[in-house]
């Protein structure tokens, strides 16, 4: 009628299927981490975590959602309702438009931009825009304080994580996500092995930009209640979270992506063939990875007492092993690169993603003199030298025919030596500041 065909928007099909895959699937991926914290926050405590809603605690992101759809939903007095309503939406709705460029793995990917990279910086950094709307319109104190230090603690680490991707960059020589995983096809080693300083500076910066312990200094609870989200209740409360967890899921993907292979499995650069099988000998490994997995299952069920609990675990058993049938299958298929490039992607985030609840459990939190201090004076001096160094690194080896290996070590150890004298000059300065704080300044 329009003069459209099907070949006309075959080429949107694909990528509107994706984004309704991200948008359907990621509520429910956030409802799980939050379960998978609350357990391995237990495990680490030694005690129990969420047993009661479904077999082994399983339902309980769905017994949440459901509470607080059910919640009451309170407006303050005196709020700027329109603003109340739209921030924590436009939270969300950042946080789900840098997965526009997020590649999970070589084929699945909504859009390859040449400025992949700097789409989802830029995208994911409007986010704050919806804490501080959050804290402004709730016409309350502790809330406007949590946005501010939001604000100025997102600035301070925003700069020393770009500072520690633009190594990366150097490295890579591109924007694009999928430019940057092939360039370290292409070299044979992850970048991390090559700028590890600059994975240390993003990997802080990351936890701090996300607002989570020890750097969850905008939500403290025991200065601000809950900062910027005080006021806000029901559903409306839980969009913060969901946009919490899903930025949590972006940076993830930007660590793997530019400093841990992304899809790439472990050793790509080796190719050494089974009895001269089709497939690769470390092809087999997601295989192994989910049968180990199910026979951990077998062993946890063996001790639960509970019937149901210890059905539950043997259907656990089951997925395991449909997963690792699936993996063996498509050793000889030819969505082989698609279904174990997205193996190892997801597999390098949960990881990524433990890290983060590990750091929870273990460091306490920081005082937030000490936070804006870490950034300004630490991390972003830590950062603008290693950048100077990783230059200098490479131009000695685009100019003189370095090595790979003699140029990271030189860049590496410089800013070794760097980070070793700021430390020892804050440590220094640290006793005599106190002595003036005892003192009275005298």
């Amino acid at each position: 009628m329009f003069g459209i065909t099907f070949d006309d928007i075959r080429p949107f099909i694909v990528p509107v299927i994706y984004a309704l895959v991200i948008v359907a699937v990621l509520p429910l991926m956030a409802g799980y981490i939050v379960l998978l914290e609350r357990k391995a926050m237990a495990h680490m405590q030694a005690r129990m975590g969420p047993m009661r809603v479904g077999p082994h605690g399983l339902l309980q992101p769905i017994a949440d959602a459901v509470k607080l759809l059910l919640k009451e939903d309170i407006v303050p007095d005196k709020a700027d309702v329109l603003l109340f309503w739209i921030a924590p939406l436009a939270s969300v709705t950042m946080a789900l438009l840098a997965y526009a460029a997020l590649p999970f793995g070589p084929t699945f990917q909504i859009a390859d931009l040449d400025v992949g990279l700097l789409f989802i910086l830029a995208v994911s950094s409007l986010g704050i825009y919806g804490i501080v709307l959050g804290g402004w319109a709730s016409n309350s104190h502790y809330s406007l304080l949590g946005a501010l230090r939001s604000a100025a603690q997102l600035v301070s680490y925003e700069t020393a994580a770009g500072l520690a991707l633009v190594s990366g960059l150097l490295l890579g020589g591109s924007l694009s996500m999928k430019s940057l995983v092939e360039a370290q096809d292409q070299t044979g080693v992850w970048f991390v092995f090559v700028v590890p300083i600059s994975f240390f500076i993003y990997l802080v910066a990351s936890i701090a930009e996300t607002n989570r312990a020890p750097f969850d200094l905008p939500e403290a609870e025991s200065e601000l209640v809950a900062g910027y989200m005080t006021e806000y209740s029901g559903f409306r409360w839980s969009l913060y979270f969901l946009a919490e967890y899903a930025n949590m899921i972006v940076v993830s993907g930007i660590a793997v992506t530019l400093f841990l292979g992304g899809w790439l499995r472990p050793l790509a650069s080796f190719h050494d063939h089974l009895f001269g099988l089709p497939f690769e000998a470390l092809d087999v490994l997601p295989t192994l990875i989910f049968l180990g997995l199910a026979a951990w299952c077998v062993k946890l069920a063996t001790r639960q007492t509970v019937p149901v609990q210890k059905m539950v675990m043997f259907l656990v058993v089951g997925l395991f092993v449909v997963l690792a049938a699936a993996m063996a299958w498509a050793l000889t298929s030819p969505l082989m690169a698609a279904v174990h490039g997205a193996f190892w992607f997801i597999t390098k985030v949960v990881l990524y993603l433990y890290a983060f609840l590990w750091f929870r459990f273990t460091f306490p939190r920081y005082r937030f003199d000490q936070l804006m201090k870490l950034g300004w004076q630490f991390l972003i001096p830590l950062a603008l030298v290693n950048l100077l160094m990783v230059a200098i690194g490479l131009m000695l080896r685009q100019q003189f025919g370095w090595w790979l290996l003699w140029s990271a070590v030189l860049s590496n150890g410089a800013t070794l030596v760097f980070a070793l004298w700021l430390s020892a000059d804050s440590a220094k300065a640290a006793p005599e500041k106190a002595a003036d704080l005892l003192g009275g300044g005298k």
